[in-house]
């Protein structure tokens, strides 16, 4: 009597049954360049250099386990700040590159720099043919600054750091006092007020407070020009306080009794 063929395998019907569940779905495929990925916001892509905050103090260049930051500076002789001091020496930054041939990405460097020099960017497209051209010298790094997103807003009720606050009330004295010098400019000569006193310099503690907002013509102007949009939201508003700060000054000038208009 003949034998009987041997029932199929277990494993060979879930092989089938894993095709066939498989076939039925749509593809998946990324059509990359031309739609490109959704990174995550910690991508580690490029290192960007804010070269006006480096110090040439070398410690991401000595703490690099690649050796992949070379890193040139002169002595140079300043004048001490505020005058009336000796003359000082600083290290001024000659040449910063990063050699991406041998970085592997580990970011101690951005990590380590104690002064915010080194930001990570998100971009990876920077692939070449010749592994000389990617040693990317500072203003090619610099250029990747732009490209960087910009720091998670704090948390609610979360206290400002103090170098924001520091660099605030720096920016806003500053702006006082070139508002302070067009009125200065602006006032005729020998006009001293009713009182006698200079008015062309007003107080401090009477410089108008302007809610910064963003002012949408100069922002739609800088996008349409081609400007990051980080940078166009900080110039607009930089230039709406400005702009509002003028026309309350020009407003309380018109409203003083030894104006001209009064």
């Amino acid at each position: 009597m003949p034998s009987l063929p041997a029932p199929p395998k277990i494993g060979l019907l879930k092989g089938l049954a894993l095709t066939l569940k498989t076939a039925l779905k749509p593809a998946t495929t990324a059509q990359y360049p031309h739609v490109k990925p959704d990174l995550p916001p910690r991508t580690r892509g490029v290192i960007a250099l804010m070269e006006e905050n480096c110090t040439v103090c070398m410690l991401c260049a000595r703490e690099c386990p690649d050796w992949c930051i070379y890193i040139d500076s002169r002595k140079e002789t300043v004048p001490a700040p505020g005058g009336g001091g000796r003359m000082r020496t600083r290290n001024t930054l000659e040449r910063f590159a990063i050699d991406f041939a041998l970085c592997m990405y580990c970011g101690i460097c951005v990590e380590v720099c104690p002064f915010d020099a080194l930001f990570w960017s998100p971009e990876f497209e920077y692939s070449t043919y010749s592994i000389s051209e990617l040693i990317h010298e500072r203003d090619r790094l610099r250029r990747w600054m732009d490209t960087v997103p910009p720091p998670p807003a704090l948390e609610v009720g979360a206290e400002t750091p103090g170098e924001i606050e520091t660099g605030l009330d720096k920016a806003r004295k500053q702006a006082e006092d070139q508002i302070s010098a067009m009125l200065a400019a602006q006032r005729p000569a020998g006009d001293t007020g009713t009182d006698g006193a200079s008015a062309a310099t007003p107080a401090v503690d009477e410089e108008p407070h302007v809610e910064a907002q963003v002012d949408q013509e100069v922002y739609d102007q800088l996008m349409a020009d081609g400007a990051p949009e980080r940078v166009a939201r900080a110039k607009a508003k930089a230039h709406y306080v400005r702009t509002e700060r003028t026309r309350i000054k020009a407003e309380r000038t018109a409203a003083e009794p030894g104006s001209a208009e009064a």
